[in-house]
């Protein structure tokens, strides 16, 4: 036993790397044996993590040049994926940009700046709520995107709503295989998603996931995991900043490879490819 175990787990690890998976810790090999519950991060995990601006729906008396202009002004100071596909579809249009100053992030709310004089809020119906601003003239709107897959967020200039904008981010070819081979394993699998449940819905059916947890904040995804660990030991992927408590947390936590420096850091196991 002495010479057997660790020469298994040297070949077995050895052979995982050649394939693409890095085991970083010797004892992840055999926590993975126990998993019941595989919980997924969608953005960047599912999802490509490439999202692309595909709708602006503005209020009765918005312009949108302007509107998208100043949205994409305050996008432009943060490194999200969907502040990034806003500003490339400004910068399509060739929109001069204002400048942004007292640039806030708030991460699982969205964004607030001054630009021009005017303070811009770009983000989830929850921070209109708590910044008093009525989303009724375009919940509608809002309700359709969502129901097509789309990421939908308000935006708001001085207190008043001036649109809604959806942005789609394609699910990876391989991630409905992936779901697939997992179940047909006898594991569980769980997406965990800040978007909304309409939309969360959407890309579970896409991809075969039966368990979804939506509407989680970055700092509530270690508390999602302790409600998955009911039924069994949990492996956790992930790929942003905001997974690195997650995959810590986790009895087993799985990074992609394409992912952040600190997402890989904080997992036991790393998918060198997508």
């Amino acid at each position: 036993m002495g010479l057997a175990t660790p020469t298994s787990i040297m070949v077995g690890t050895g052979r995982a790397a050649e394939l693409g998976v890095l085991f970083r810790k010797g004892d992840a090999l055999q926590a993975l044996g126990g998993v019941r519950v595989v919980a997924l991060d969608k953005t960047g995990t599912i999802t490509a993590g490439q999202p692309e601006l595909t709708d602006l729906v503005l209020a009765d008396t918005a312009q949108r040049g302007a509107v998208l202009a100043a949205i994409a002004a305050v996008e432009a100071r943060s490194e999200h994926p969907v502040a990034q596909a806003i500003l490339r579809a400004a910068q399509a249009e060739n929109l001069a940009l204002p400048m942004a100053q007292d640039f806030r992030a708030e991460p699982g709310f969205g964004v607030l700046a001054n630009v021009a004089g005017q303070q811009v809020i770009v983000g989830a119906d929850r921070l209109m709520a708590r910044e008093g601003i009525d989303t009724g003239p375009l919940a509608q709107a809002e309700a359709r995107l969502a129901a097509q897959g789309r990421t939908a967020l308000f935006a708001a200039i001085d207190g008043r709503l001036v649109a809604v904008l959806g942005v789609s981010d394609p699910v990876k070819p391989a991630s409905r295989a992936a779901v697939d081979a997992l179940k047909a394993m006898g594991l569980q699998v769980a997406m965990i998603t800040g978007d909304k449940a309409a939309t969360a819905r959407v890309i579970a059916d896409e991809t075969g996931i039966d368990h979804v947890i939506a509407g989680v904040l970055p700092s509530g995804k270690v508390a999602a995991l302790a409600q998955l660990r009911a039924h069994g030991r949990l492996a956790f992927v992930g790929d942003g900043i905001n997974d690195a408590p997650a995959l810590a947390h986790a009895d087993v936590g799985i990074a992609i490879g394409t992912g952040t420096d600190v997402a890989i850091e904080s997992a036991d196991v790393v998918l060198m490819s997508g």
